[in-house]
């Protein structure tokens, strides 16, 4: 996969891509982090990316000429014959709330194009024009979109093929709509707190029952709106009448 971020601040991705499992996904030709600074595509004599916001009002706006030339020599550089529309996602506030199941939507694609807004935000026309897609890392405010950029890179890469074990990433939080069920390593037991039995039986049909029953009670005891949308069986569905009454049909 190969993902072009446009940004102001390039230097920021830096330990990102310098560290752990991306620096080997990129290592491995796994995915390719291309950062395209879009002050490189403003051609006047200070190289403006910002100005006021018509009708007024505090802070500036990115302009729209820098952003749609540089996705615009992006898009030189794509294969003709590639008949994929790539994705250009503005990281926005008001963009639709980044999950597990959006990052597997977009970790399909062979290209993405992520744009970092700053300041008061983007020109409209960049929203309505160029961008396909917007997205939201939560319901906060930051300083830009780099931090976002680099959630959806690393939610991302994690899902392509190769990047990590097929069954570490099946069995993630979120993976199945579910949390994780709890881990332990050794020593079996320390300070008196002793590791499940059942992960120590060798048992493994056992122990794959024990962690989805454990990972059913996490979410309800943590994230309990996860269960709405989780597939659950009617045994389980039992399970959760238990531990959450209320929500018993």
């Amino acid at each position: 996969m190969r993902i072009d971020v446009l940004t102001l601040f390039p230097q920021l991705f830096d330990i990102l891509l310098s560290q752990s499992i991306l620096k080997r996904a990129v290592e491995q030709k796994l995915v390719k982090i291309n950062l395209v600074n879009f002050r490189d595509y403003a051609h006047d004599k200070h190289h403006t990316v910002d100005d006021y916001s018509y009708g007024g009002g505090p802070g500036m706006v990115l302009k729209p000429e820098p952003i749609f030339k540089a996705v615009d020599a992006i898009k030189v550089t794509l294969n003709p014959e590639d008949a994929c529309p790539v994705p250009v996602i503005l990281l926005s506030p008001a963009g639709r709330l980044f999950t597990q199941k959006v990052a597997g939507e977009l970790a399909k694609y062979n290209h993405l194009i992520l744009i970092c807004g700053h300041y008061e935000g983007v020109d409209e026309r960049v929203r309505e024009h160029l961008a396909t897609d917007e997205i939201s890392i939560g319901d906060y405010v930051l300083t830009g979109g780099e931090l976002p950029a680099m959630v959806v890179i690393d939610a991302v890469a994690r899902l392509l093929p190769g990047v990590l074990a097929e069954t570490s990433a099946l069995e993630e939080s979120h993976s199945e709509g579910l949390l994780e069920y709890p881990q332990y390593t050794r020593p079996p037991a320390y300070r008196g707190w002793p590791v499940p039995e059942v992960l120590l039986s060798g048992n493994h049909t056992q122990i794959a029952r024990w962690r989805r029953e454990q990972a059913i009670q996490r979410t309800a005891e943590r994230r309990p709106e996860l269960l709405e949308k989780a597939s659950l069986t009617p045994k389980e569905q039992a399970q959760v009448a238990k531990l959450l009454p209320s929500k018993a049909k």
